[in-house]
């Protein structure tokens, strides 16, 4: 495959299957666009059931022997793997962006978090460790072990088509595990863009493998086959409910990271001007594509005005534009998801809500071509409203007056999801009790969003099953194993 893109596509892109580039069991391909020009960038191979059982089986006999090489041999090499992804930033940081559409900062950004997670990764090849307890009988001990699960699959989305990627694919190959990974059709470059740089890193032929395609074909045949023993997917809230039920006869482990339907709560004793940063930088960063994004805001009716102000005003001072250029947001990832915010807007409206500022789909001028939606702002009375209620994923924000913390604290948990939450006070009280209030799995005490490698990710109720990073997340690409050792 010819990664340069000075000429602004991809050629020859293929899936990556034992350690080759291949074509797929057919001939049929999927466009993959630039969602800034809607300019056609490349077109990647359909996978099939056929593609996806080749694949594990590849990555099964390479695991049995990946398995057996010391834990620290395997951090050395995905730590290779990170520093090549290094070296490479800029190469990656203009894919992400081309295939994407997030402006080519944060695209960089995204490449250093990717490189950080394998980073990270690597550094707990020296942390798998056991317990070894007493036993109730005599001339006996118990040892707790713990043993990769095998083959991993892996089903990323497409907000962050790379970080999401090395964020499990760094855990799985150190606790030495297969991979298969099944990167997003509308983003499928990046995770294609890392595997080429796998053999180099001296993963073993096999070990890791990426597939395109659709998850209703190469990703349902990926979890029920039973080669996989893990699935961690990142993506939407019907689809882990999809992959729920199709891991089901097999039971197989899973690691869901769903959607989210984050409050931002500002008291009346906020500093007004650090949360109005705060929700700006967790709105619109990425066009407001990460599910840990400010997605309703819960304003104390005595500074609700003066946020408001300050918090529209930066709002409509964003720039938008060419992605390449880093304006403060690019297009949105696809006309259907244009629509979706629309609806999601449209729908609030006819049900009450008030425009504080008026953005919506850009059509004219230099947007006549692309996906573009500017910063929208609404007000609302009612938690039931559609925006409140609905995952916007995109530039498009609902904010509602609460008369204390209690008030926040109940319309912020009247929600299905529970993956983040925010909230601002200079009330140490009202801070201590939050973690205790708060039914979510991730909470932002006066800042914006943004986990940490060495931290734990995970959310609540419809948002997901198990979690990542850190030491807990590193955890669950093991099983454990009782060992009753006697010698009496």
């Amino acid at each position: 495959m010819d990664f340069d893109m000075t000429s602004g596509k991809v050629q020859n892109a293929s899936m990556y299957i034992g350690g080759d580039w291949v074509a797929g069991a057919t001939t049929e391909t999927v466009a993959v666009e630039n969602p800034a020009t809607e300019e056609v960038i490349a077109t990647t191979p359909i996978g099939t059931q056929e593609d996806a059982i080749r694949a594990l089986e590849v990555a099964q006999i390479a695991q049995a022997s990946w398995a057996k090489v010391p834990a620290v041999q395997r951090g050395q090499v995905v730590r290779k793997l990170g520093d090549l992804i290094t070296a490479r930033a800029n190469d990656l940081a203009a894919l992400i962006t081309a295939e994407q559409g997030k402006p080519l900062d944060q695209a960089r950004g995204e490449v250093a978090a990717a490189a950080a997670f394998l980073y990270y990764a690597s550094e707990n090849a020296r942390r798998i460790e056991g317990d070894i307890i007493a036993s109730d009988n005599v001339n006996e001990e118990v040892q707790i072990r713990r043993h990769p699960y095998g083959v991993v699959v892996g089903l990323t989305s497409w907000n962050y088509p790379a970080a999401l990627a090395t964020r499990k694919l760094g855990p799985a190959l150190v606790a030495g595990n297969g991979f298969v990974l099944l990167a997003h059709e509308i983003t499928p470059l990046s995770g294609l863009f890392i595997a080429s740089l796998a053999e180099q890193a001296g993963v073993p032929k096999g070990l890791f493998n990426v597939l395109t395609g659709y998850g209703r074909v190469v990703g349902q045949a990926l979890v029920q086959s039973p080669i996989t023993s893990l699935v961690t997917m990142t993506g939407s809230n019907r689809a882990g409910q999809e992959i729920f039920r199709a891991a089901a006869d097999g039971m197989k482990v899973l690691r869901l990271e769903l959607g989210g339907k984050a409050p931002f709560i500002v008291l009346g004793d906020a500093n007004i001007d650090k949360a109005v940063e705060a929700a700006v930088a967790a709105r619109y960063t990425n066009c407001g594509q990460i599910c840990t994004c400010n997605e309703r805001m819960y304003l104390h009716k005595d500074i609700a005005d003066e946020f408001l102000e300050k918090f529209v005003a930066k709002s409509a001072a964003l720039t938008i534009g060419d992605p390449m250029e880093s304006p403060d947001m690019g297009p949105k990832v696809s006309g259907v998801e244009v629509d979706k915010v629309q609806s999601i807007v449209q729908s609030a409206l006819a049900d009450g809500a008030e425009v504080l500022l008026e953005g919506g789909p850009l059509t004219q001028g230099r947007f006549k071509r692309g996906h573009w939606y500017a910063p929208t702002v609404l007000e609302v009375k009612d938690n039931a409203s559609p925006i409140v209620q609905s995952e916007v994923f995109g530039p498009a924000v609902a904010a509602m007056r609460v008369d204390d913390f209690d008030h926040a604290i109940a319309q912020a948990n009247d929600t299905e999801f529970g993956l983040s939450a925010y909230i601002f006070t200079e009330n140490h009280r009202r801070i201590m009790q939050t973690p205790y209030a708060l039914k979510f799995g991730e909470i932002y005490v006066n800042r914006a969003n943004g986990e940490q490698v060495h931290a734990f990710h995970n959310g609540w109720g419809q948002s997901g099953l198990g979690g990542e990073d850190g030491k807990y997340g590193f955890d669950g690409y093991m099983r454990k194993q009782s060992l009753y050792m006697n010698w009496g």
